[in-house]
């Protein structure tokens, strides 16, 4: 790992990514600080891990019409097998990139993190407010409409 910060900063930048990326809850559990540092004991860089919230997130968003929606993200544990992939694979950075850029388009409400710039900047600004779920990923699958009996007559 070659991230050049200390493990608070690491947890931080961690952390920080995972409340920015779409489908989560916006909110930090201790249980994700403590997986956090256990990344960060194992050497797995934040670019992986932003890559792997980037890929979990566009699998999840770009999905067919009609696809009933998922539930909310609620632990940072939910991204691990997609850590481990992201370990694995042998793509190039601007694959990711290209990802950033579809789930913008398809998610423009919220931040995404990104490994563009170094540092804080890298998550886009923090106006303070809690990021919320967009409304629109959590309607609720259409009911079947109630069928009339035939009349015979």
């Amino acid at each position: 790992m070659d991230d050049g910060c200390g493990q608070e900063e690491y947890i931080r930048l961690v952390l920080e990514a995972y409340r920015k990326t779409p489908g989560t809850m916006g909110t930090v559990r201790r249980p994700d600080r403590v997986l956090a540092a256990q990344l960060y004991q194992r050497g797995v860089s934040v670019s992986v891990i932003e890559n792997a919230f980037v890929l979990a997130a566009a699998r999840r968003l770009i999905r067919p019409a009609g696809a009933s929606p998922l539930g909310t993200i609620r632990s940072l544990a939910y991204f691990l097998p997609v850590i481990e992939e992201v370990l694995g694979l042998r793509i190039s950075p601007e694959y990711f990139q290209y990802l950033r850029h579809k789930l913008e388009r398809v998610a423009p409400t919220q931040s995404l993190p990104s490994t563009a710039t170094p540092g804080p900047s890298a998550f886009s600004a923090d106006d303070g407010k809690p990021n919320r779920t967009p409304a629109a990923w959590m309607k609720l699958p259409a009911l079947p409409r109630p069928r009339t009996p035939l009349r015979r007559g």
